[in-house]
């Protein structure tokens, strides 16, 4: 079992110095809207995956007008006690502790601490793009398989690089050959990797989202979840010859994995088009759901859940049937916000278990 002890925040976000106990797994967390709820479920993220989920640089996670931050939480994982911190210097630079230790590579943290993050703006996964349902699919794969890790940042940091050789082209007007050749071959290898484990994972995991959403919105129509890659049709290699010249016009590679999606389908039409909030809802919750299972099957212990806000998009039935999921028949430890305390205490009470309420 994975169970979050404390935390203590130093200037993170509107926290300037905080420290918390958890004493049960489900924690519901109350509170008027800014004073720091979604903050909190970010700080415990950070501690899992050493970045936050709702900002894009670690700077934005510091105190507004402060520098630097440091985030320390104390696990209990499968009877062992485990204590995390998060640390960003005042010159910007992020040490991950593990017991002590430091990581020298940030990536061998992914996956030991796994969590699943359901939040208002999730919907994107459904309605957003591609790049939206890559991150997701992406973030599960790196938690299941470090080698998945390690290609997918091998991939990026070539794909960059080949990149930018490409719009150094349009502005001095010379294209070193030579190089472009080496940069496109060494993008074959992690590609063909990240493309293989994709294609192995979805082909059972989608049909698997495919009938939750069925259950879930209580429904008969047709959904179909495919993966969509050029490498289907033809090699990597293959494919970076042929698109080329497309790529010095345009100044970026415009063909790999990085282009990779997960079509979403309703009754033969594209699903973001015709699908109602409340089926957009009922897929967001099918896929966070299996990324949940997935990731209790592969591990042996339930992942943390956090649930930001969503009262607010859920109705109460769907609501109860998936906190009896996770916190009942899973055990997980589950850590959820609402700016309606009663809301929060009738939801909780519901279940029959014992809960914790942080009021903010």
């Amino acid at each position: 079992m994975l169970q979050l002890n404390n935390i203590s925040l130093y200037q993170f976000k509107n926290y300037r110095q905080q420290s918390l106990q958890f004493k049960e797994n489900i924690v519901g967390i109350c509170g008027n809207n800014g004073l720091g709820k979604t903050n909190l479920l970010d700080a415990i993220y950070f501690l899992c995956f050493t970045k936050s989920y709702f900002s894009k640089t670690d700077n934005a996670s510091v105190h507004h007008g402060l520098q630097g931050l440091r985030i320390e939480g104390n696990f209990t994982r499968n009877g062992e006690t485990e204590k995390v911190v998060c640390i960003l210097r005042e010159n910007n630079k992020k040490e991950i502790q593990r017991n002590g230790e430091d990581y020298k590579r940030f990536s061998a943290h992914i996956g030991q601490f796994p969590a699943v993050v359901i939040a208002p703006d999730d919907v994107e996964l459904i309605t957003g793009t591609s790049e939206t349902r890559r991150k997701y699919l992406d973030t599960l794969l790196s938690q299941l398989d470090s080698n998945y890790l390690q290609n997918l940042i091998d991939y990026n940091k070539v794909l960059q690089q080949r990149n930018s050789l490409l719009k150094s082209v349009g502005e001095r007007g010379y294209l070193d050959d030579s190089l472009l050749d080496i940069l496109s071959q060494q993008l074959i290898k992690p590609g063909n990797y990240i493309f293989d484990c994709r294609k192995k994972f979805l082909l059972s995991y989608l049909p698997e989202v495919a009938e939750s959403y069925l259950k879930i919105a209580g429904t008969h129509e047709r959904v179909i979840l495919a993966y969509y890659s050029p490498l289907f049709e033809n090699s990597f290699e293959s494919l970076l010859a042929t698109f080329r010249q497309k790529d010095l016009m345009l100044q970026r590679t415009t063909i790999g994995i990085h282009r990779d999606d997960i079509e979403l389908k309703l009754n033969n039409e594209n699903f973001k088009n015709i699908a109602s909030q409340g089926q957009r809802k009922s897929l967001l919750f099918a896929l966070k759901l299996k990324e949940f299972d997935e990731l209790k099957s592969a591990k042996g212990f339930a992942p943390i859940l956090l649930l930001d806000d969503v009262f607010e998009k859920l109705d109460a039935g769907r609501m109860q049937n998936l906190l009896q999921h996770v916190c009942v028949e899973n055990r997980s430890q589950v850590f959820i916000t609402d700016t309606h305390k009663e809301r929060l205490e009738q939801a909780l009470g519901k279940l029959g278990v014992r809960y914790q309420l942080v009021e903010l």
